[in-house]
């Protein structure tokens, strides 16, 4: 295995790893508060789970960068291909954006669900308000989603 193929996978695992932590870390804050929502007003759960589960995208697109990737250099169609270690730096850099975006904004979402969820909880009728908060640090996440993306596909293997 070449040091531009290794590269290329690390840059893979990166975008899944740190987007999934992002993830990982804010749904489960999301959670602890709907848990208490839920525990004093069970009729407020779909819409307390709908803002628990907003930091869960950035995992997914960390996970839908790997398998771009992983597609771009063979691993996934079983014959890899030979990647310059020039190649190898430009497709972990091409994942970068959501690997640390996606980390960073899942983070971020899941504090911010957690107050939204808060305002769920003390005014029911106001979940539309609510809903826009975490979704606006899903903007970043989307940005970079794209950036990696456009990145990864233009990178010649």
């Amino acid at each position: 295995m070449s040091l531009g193929f290794t590269l290329a996978l690390t840059g893979a695992a990166l975008a899944t790893i740190l987007a999934g932590i992002g993830s990982a870390w804010g749904v489960g804050k999301g959670g602890q508060a709907a848990a208490g929502v839920v525990s004093e007003d069970p009729a407020q759960f779909a819409k307390v789970l709908i803002l628990q589960l907003l930091p869960g995208t950035q995992g997914i697109y960390g996970l839908l960068v790997t398998f771009i990737t992983l597609s771009k250099i063979g691993l996934l169609g079983g014959s890899p291909a030979e990647i310059s270690t020039q190649q190898g730096l430009c497709i972990l850099a091409a994942c970068l954006p959501i690997a640390i975006v996606g980390l960073i904004s899942a983070y971020h979402q899941g504090k911010t669900s957690v107050a939204s969820i808060g305002i769920v909880a003390k005014k029911p009728d106001q979940f539309g308000k609510a809903m826009l908060f975490p979704a606006m640090v899903e903007t970043y996440a989307i940005l970079a989603l794209l950036v990696s993306i456009l990145a990864i596909s233009n990178i010649n293997v």
